[in-house]
């Protein structure tokens, strides 16, 4: 009875020690706003447009890889499905919605990210002003 006490005592001080731990918010970086810098001194310097030019690139490679995929599938589905037989054709039918949900999702995968990006990208945005709104004077 005791030792289970003792396990879920020293579970939650442990779980408390590891959630503290992943708070830390400390950063000595000397970078300028803007720019990320490798380990070593002579480290070509990164800007946020060349990592934001990198990612574009790379979900737009992501999306045509899965076009080509979804188009190269379902002609393969279409040729079965016309060389079937009546079973193999209600089993096709049945494979066939996953296939156009997923089929959706690829071709919509740009857009979706797109908007994610657009909406977290005013996020670290600072305002004019030291971050104080303009109000008119009312004095």
């Amino acid at each position: 009875m005791k030792s289970v006490k003792i396990k879920k005592i020293i579970s939650v001080c442990l779980l408390l020690i590891m959630l503290i731990t992943t708070v830390n918010t400390v950063v000595m970086a000397i970078v300028p706003p803007g720019q990320i810098r490798g380990d070593r001194a002579d480290a070509e310097v990164m800007t946020d447009k060349t990592i934001d030019k990198a990612g574009k690139n790379f979900i737009t490679i992501l999306q045509a890889i899965g076009v080509v995929l979804s188009v190269v599938i379902l002609i393969v589905v279409g040729i079965k499905y016309m060389l079937g037989s009546a079973e193999e054709k209600s089993e096709y039918k049945k494979t066939l919605v996953p296939y156009v949900i997923g089929a959706a999702l690829i071709f919509a995968a740009a857009i979706f990210a797109q908007v994610i990006y657009d909406f977290f990208s005013g996020w670290g945005a600072q305002t004019p002003n030291g971050g104080q709104t303009s109000t008119p004077n009312t004095k």
